[in-house]
């Protein structure tokens, strides 16, 4: 049995989507979908059910995947034990995959693990940085960091900070409208949020603490397109201190009663601590931040 079919299959099992599938395997999605088709003819049964939400297991393919993985996680140590077998002082290289919610990533690491690269020519880095929970266990990333503390799998897990967010308008727009000296004044104002059902974290949850709008008068699952609603006028918006505080154009609005706090912590799979490069870009990541620490608010 062909082993690039048998992964194929994993990687589509696991994504759910020719796309996903493409991504995690660094290939062509109609190169998935013939390695699938592959697979079916040979053992002679339908793996997956295809819909207008993509792949779904059949009865066959639930059969078949804990075997697949088990091996898949068979060759991932492999791979990880050749990689240790490197000699310890040798300069760190090789992919390492960073998730990270919108706003840290761009605003914070991007230009630091730019600067990390050009320190170590051989080390590449993808930063995702995404509106999205991404999953260790699906291998979206190699290390995460997330609002919320992962509570499954065999898992490394670091407090990587504390940051603060607050209620901000444009100066103009605030100069348009009415004082806002107490909670009840809100109902003056307009306010921009996530679009509720598409929010992936109940940590940013936070303006239901503060005030319940009617309505919104725009909403986004972007911070950084909320954050650009907020400068042009459009509402009041909860932003994170390290985006909106360095924008002379913002203002803090109730600065006492809508001050939040939240903590972003940074996770990796127990099975990749050893590698050289997870170390650096791990121990890099916790460096940057805390050098960063008046910026998170």
């Amino acid at each position: 049995m062909d082993w690039e079919q048998l992964r194929h299959f994993g990687a589509l099992a696991r994504a759910g989507t020719l796309a996903g599938a493409a991504r995690s395997l660094g290939v062509e999605h109609t190169t998935v979908a013939r390695r699938v088709q592959a697979l079916e003819k040979a053992l002679g049964k339908s793996l997956f059910a295809r819909g207008a939400d993509g792949h779904q297991l059949t009865e066959a393919g639930r059969q078949l995947l804990p075997a697949i993985e088990a091996m898949t996680q068979a060759a991932r140590q492999l791979e990880h034990a050749a990689e240790l077998a490197v000699d310890d002082a040798e300069a760190p290289s090789g992919l390492v995959r960073v998730g990270t919610t919108e706003g840290l990533g761009t605003q914070l690491l991007a230009p630091a693990l730019a600067r990390l690269t050009l320190q170590w020519p051989q080390l590449s880095v993808d930063l995702l940085a995404l509106p999205r929970l991404l999953h260790l266990s699906r291998r979206e990333a190699d290390i995460v960091i997330s609002l919320e503390r992962p509570k499954r799998g065999t898992v490394v897990v670091s407090k990587l900070a504390d940051y603060r967010l607050y209620l901000y308008g444009e100066r103009e727009y605030l100069a348009r409208r009415p004082l806002v000296a107490q909670r009840e004044d809100l109902r003056h104002h307009r306010f921009i949020h996530y679009v509720d059902d598409l929010l992936f974290s109940k940590e940013l949850q936070l303006l239901d603490q503060l005030y319940r709008p009617e309505r919104f008068a725009f909403r986004s699952t972007s911070i950084t397109a909320q954050y650009e609603a907020v400068r042009a006028g459009a509402g009041l918006a909860v932003l994170p201190a390290f985006l909106a505080d360095r924008d002379p154009t913002l203002s803090r609005v109730l600065p006492q009663q809508a001050c939040f706090t939240r903590t972003f912590w940074m996770s990796m799979p127990e099975e990749l601590k050893g590698l050289p490069r997870i170390q650096t870009v791990w121990r890099f990541l916790k460096e940057a931040v805390q050098q960063k620490q008046t910026w998170l608010g």
